[in-house]
């Protein structure tokens, strides 16, 4: 397999717009993380334009003059091509043959609010835009750039398109794309209708025909994705004795690196934005007593597309689900804060926001030793690691523990010889055993357990030693 050369990449421009109460430092972090997203896409970023806008429904997004800049990285007009070419009188052009002579026609003042753009040396091969866009805003960019033009939301759904793997993940990345796909949509073949059979009238169009196949494919996908959901409940019932830990949080915040860290997985760990896709859940590592499950998710950020959250909330059940989340963050990124609210956001909006959480400042070892200290005064309750560091990962090993333990009970269970072989190895698999005593009739176990359990066990040994008439 041959590697692509730096030189041999796509090249994309990058929009971004400025609206009130967004400040400069917000909208720079905002297009670095679009340079991670769109560079993860396998595009190189040659240049930006940004500017300052009261709104971003205007038709072409920019203003006249930023979008002449927009133009010369890509060769385009600037300017949206008339969808008919209306000829003008020879009264209207007369008029502007006067305008001219007299010099009434002003030369075009190209507002510049903010620096120029930098030094064009190359030409950009797409234009990406910060934000999301609507079909017709989509149509006048591509007209006025003269080459294709991707929102936000479009980098996002492709990222996930190519990043999915198992059935369910293709499945929910397929609806979020054909919803996002259907309403940008457009007419092609020249919009020829299609008569219905015996109607009166003219039938669908194409373009309404197409649209509509699309709307049944979502229906087949939605039915087959519950079907397979279906199935994740099942088995989330069967693990529901089990105490489970879900590791949350933005993309790249290293949830991967802990879960291979805590588990011994071999979970895929890449320096790539949604390089997990779907839910994996493997036991923590050297096993405890009782088992405790630790699974990874689909990474957040920042305008995630709603469609996307929608079709992933099957995934994103397993958090719902937990008995504990743990939010990792990459506490050496300034912007850290705003990405935990994100997570905060998209878990509340599949009703996780109550589940008890712990606060994992991640990749601490990117910190110096007074940021450190910051932080620990900041979040005092939080546990700051480094997955390179194995006093770390045993310091988190052991609060996950105790935070599970101190719901615990300790009860001694006594177990007739008799009846061992039905109920030790299940108890001992489950529990933690703090000690083992031995008669002539049987051990006694000193277990430490969730009441449930206590119970349960009591309950089972109840039944096997209960007189046979």
């Amino acid at each position: 397999m041959t590697t692509q050369k730096k030189g041999d990449l796509p090249k994309a421009v990058l929009v971004g717009i400025q609206l009130p109460g967004i400040d400069q430092a917000e909208l720079q972090s905002s297009l670095q993380e679009l340079t991670r997203l769109v560079t993860t896409l396998g595009y190189r970023v040659v240049g930006q334009v940004t500017q300052k806008r009261s709104s971003d429904r205007s038709a072409l997004i920019l203003g006249d003059g930023k979008m002449q800049d927009l133009a010369r990285w890509t060769g385009g007009s600037g300017k949206v091509a008339s969808l008919v070419d209306r000829k003008k009188s020879k009264a209207a052009l007369k008029w502007e043959e006067e305008r001219v002579e007299d010099g009434d026609v002003e030369e075009e003042i190209i507002e510049d609010e903010e620096s120029a753009s930098s030094e064009i040396t190359e030409k950009a091969d797409i234009v990406i835009v910060d934000c999301d866009l609507s079909p017709s805003q989509l149509r006048n960019l591509e007209s006025a750039t003269g080459v294709s033009v991707l929102d936000r939301t479009g980098v996002i759904i492709e990222i996930f398109s190519r990043h999915a793997k198992t059935k369910t993940a293709r499945l929910q990345v397929e609806i979020a794309r054909l919803t996002y796909v259907a309403p940008r949509m457009r007419e092609t073949g020249g919009g020829d209708d299609r008569e219905g059979g015996g109607g009166k009238g003219v039938g669908e169009s194409a373009l309404e025909l197409d649209k509509r196949k699309i709307r049944d494919r979502i229906k087949e996908l939605k039915t087959e994705l519950s079907a397979i959901s279906n199935e994740h409940e099942v088995r989330r019932a069967r693990r529901s004795q089990e105490i489970s830990v879900a590791l949350v949080g933005y993309t790249n915040a290293g949830k991967s690196s802990l879960m291979r860290a805590l588990t011994g997985s071999d979970i895929l760990v890449a320096d790539k934005l949604f390089a997990t896709l779907d839910t994996t859940i493997r036991p923590l590592y050297p096993e405890s007593r009782p088992k405790i499950l630790i699974s990874d998710t689909v990474g957040f950020i920042k305008k995630l597309p709603h469609d996307l959250v929608a079709s992933f909330k099957s995934t994103l059940d397993e958090a719902l689900h937990a008995s504990l989340l743990l939010y990792v963050v990459d506490s050496s990124d300034p912007s850290f804060r705003t990405q935990l609210e994100v997570t905060q956001k998209v878990l509340g909006e599949v009703g996780a926001t109550d589940v008890p959480h712990l606060l994992v400042l991640n990749k601490r070892d990117n910190l110096s030793d007074e940021e450190q200290a910051s932080l620990a005064a900041e979040y005092p309750e939080a546990i700051a690691i480094s997955t390179r560091n194995p006093e770390d990962l045993k310091r988190l090993r052991e609060k996950v523990l105790s935070y599970f333990e101190s719901d615990m009970v300790d009860e001694d269970l006594f177990i007739p010889y008799l009846v061992q072989g039905a109920i030790i190895g299940d108890i001992r698999a489950r529990v933690r055993v703090l000690s083992e005593s031995y008669n002539e009739l049987g051990v006694t176990l000193k277990i430490r357990a969730p009441q449930k359990a206590v119970e349960h066990f009591q309950s089972q040994l109840k039944d096997l030693v209960k007189p046979r008439r």
